[in-house]
């Protein structure tokens, strides 16, 4: 399964890194039925998203580890030591 898992992950990934997104967006975008993707659940458990509290909304962010995942796959980052944490605009 990780080889179909994996590159949605890396896809969530370059989603989030674009900018923060409100956890439903994430939600609405990324919920799937089947028990076999669980693309959101695994970049929370493996550390490659995180959730943070902004201008009083839950956010859902790429962490360090996240965006060094993307680097290693030749996908679009952000670059190293650039916040990954700003709210939207």
């Amino acid at each position: 399964m990780s080889e179909i898992l994996e590159p949605l992950i890396l896809d969530f990934l370059e989603w989030v890194a674009r900018e923060p997104r409100p956890h439903a967006d994430v939600m609405d975008v990324w919920r799937t039925s089947c028990p076999r993707l669980t693309v959101w659940e695994d970049a929370i458990d493996r550390g490659l998203v995180e959730r943070k509290a902004m201008e009083r909304t839950q956010y859902i962010r790429l962490t360090p580890k996240g965006a060094a995942l993307l680097r290693t796959h030749g996908r679009k980052a952000p670059a190293e030591g650039t916040a990954t944490a700003s709210a939207p605009h």
